[in-house]
């Protein structure tokens, strides 16, 4: 692209010398005619050239507020190369216009510096950012700001504000109607199985949750984590605490753990595996030192959203955390155990019912790059713009949290306006399309295995009688037997082996099954 012909976010960028980690989601440039056009993601805005703004910092940040989504990173990193003054000066000219109300608000906001204004800002009040644009504070959260006559309706903190756009895609993800999908499948199934379905669908997240981290074979750790999601999802105090965090984390780690302190980390991390000898990073986290302030900003991101759509506030939870890294051991679990708990709190799922989303995203190799690949949007850039910028350093230093780490990231400054301004977009959109795959496929599946289950049970009492569990046994041996009576179980239940009465139960239970097969596939 001609960089003459560029306006708004991509001039700054090229006029100030500005490299970003993260893209800008519009570029706006002056061509023949008015157009739109998106490429990967990247909107190409073509204005003609009476929208041409003034070769100046308050032409094209003015342009860049008005026109474009705006770029809290750009902002970030253009606010610290510009001379204040000419912001102060843009207010003391205009001190009733609402860009360089918003412009100044924002300037003080993300750089903690207070700019000296010779006039008071006047006029009405107006919104930081644009609510057709971004995911903004709920009306009522919106905070007014004397000093800028401005309302602060960004939805987190300076420390940690994640940022949501507006696209087609992303409104269609958010209005994902989770309490219909689930009321469809209650009218289907009945409620009694949904709800008995939900015990089974606890311990399936539990074990696909291990499996995403390659431990799926640890019973005793997967029963753990079952525990812990029946028991804290949508309870008590909110999961970002900081002493709640930590309770959460003895639970899901237990007893038998390396670590000396549970909470939020005083230690260096990051994501990585070893490959023949060598340690390779996939991702580095914020360091320890902006811990606290960043999960208040993240809980502060759910505060001020309260009311708005649950589906984009547990994938902002849930991925915001994962990429914050608070704990030296056990994001992953926390970061999935986040999307059920924020949508029980937000009422959207029923106690006790837990969606067995991790089940979806280990279900193949499909669905389990389609994760590692979201997970990416942030952490390829990141990367890429931190390589040299970290080490193994020759000698191991040990930290107040008892971890020892020889790990050394040369880059927060670099890294920090991507750390906190993190675009989660994608992630909303993702975390909708699992949500609505898991119910509609997953759980459907579930339902119907639990009401045919139900309906052998009760025909096979009509064979023998004995207790459930013991008739939950006989299913399981004659669905893995295919139909055939094993030795044990002919041991261990006599009766099985008189005359007629294996083939009745066999027959009893193919019936159920096929019915069961026969109204899915009849409601699908």
């Amino acid at each position: 692209m001609n960089s003459s012909s560029l306006v708004g976010g991509a001039w700054l960028m090229a006029h100030h010398g500005l490299e970003l980690v993260m893209p800008l989601p519009v570029l706006s440039r002056i061509g023949g005619r008015r157009s739109t056009q998106v490429v990967d993601g990247i909107t190409t805005e073509t204005f003609v050239e009476t929208m041409r703004p003034s070769a100046s910092l308050r032409g094209h940040l003015t342009f860049h507020l008005k026109h474009e989504v705006p770029h809290l990173e750009l902002l970030t990193r253009l606010f610290t190369v510009v001379d204040p003054q000419e912001l102060s000066d843009w207010v003391q000219d205009e001190p009733s216009g609402q860009y360089a109300k918003r412009a100044g608000f924002l300037f003080e906001w993300l750089t903690g510096r207070e700019l000296a204004l010779r006039v008071e800002p006047a006029g009405g009040y107006v919104d930081v950012i644009d609510v057709q644009k971004l995911v903004a504070a709920s009306p009522d959260r919106a905070v007014p700001n004397r000093r800028w006559r401005v309302r602060d309706n960004l939805p987190g903190t300076p420390a940690f504000c994640p940022m949501v756009r507006q696209s087609p895609e992303a409104q269609q993800a958010m209005a994902l109607n989770v309490p219909g999908l689930l009321q469809q499948l209650a009218s289907e199934f009945g409620e009694d199985v949904l709800m008995r379905s939900a015990v089974w669908m606890t311990l399936r997240e539990s074990k696909s949750s291990f499996a995403i981290e390659g431990e799926a074979d640890q019973s005793d750790r997967i029963a753990r984590f079952a525990d812990v999601l029946a028991r804290r999802t949508g309870q008590g105090d909110g999961p970002l605490d900081q002493a709640t965090l930590a309770q959460l984390q003895s639970e899901i780690l237990g007893k038998r753990t390396t670590l000396q302190q549970f909470g939020v980390r005083q230690s260096p991390v990051f994501v990585g595996e070893v490959v023949r000898f060598q340690e390779v990073v996939h991702y580095v986290a914020p360091p320890a030192q902006d811990m606290h302030a960043m999960l208040q900003g993240l809980a502060t991101f759910l505060e001020r959203t309260q009311g708005q759509s649950a589906v984009m506030r547990s994938a902002v939870a849930a991925f915001g955390f994962v990429y914050i890294h608070p704990l030296a051991d056990g994001n992953g679990r926390v970061h999935r155990f986040l999307i059920n708990d924020i949508l029980r709190r937000d009422g959207v799922v029923p106690d006790p019912m837990i969606l067995p989303i991790s089940s979806l995203i280990t279900s193949d190799q499909a669905e389990r790059r389609a994760y590692d690949r979201i997970l990416d949007v942030i952490s390829r850039p990141l990367m890429s713009a931190l390589a040299g910028q970290y080490e193994f350093a020759p000698i191991h230093q040990s930290w107040p949290d008892g971890i020892r780490s020889n790990f050394v990231c040369h880059g927060d400054d670099v890294a920090r306006p991507t750390w906190r301004y993190l675009d989660l977009t994608r992630h909303v959109i993702y975390l909708s399309d699992v949500l609505e795959r898991t119910i509609r496929d997953d759980m459907r599946e579930e339902s119907s295995y639990m009401r045919s289950h139900a309906q052998a049970r009760a025909a096979i009492k009509d064979v023998v009688e004995m207790p459930d569990a013991q008739i939950d046994r006989v299913i399981r041996s004659a669905q893995a037997n295919r139909g055939q009576l094993s030795h044990v179980l002919s041991k261990e239940i006599p009766l099985l082996s008189e005359q007629g009465v294996w083939d009745a139960i066999v027959q009893a239970i193919e019936a159920a099954f096929m019915s069961g097969v026969e109204n899915q596939n009849g409601a699908s």
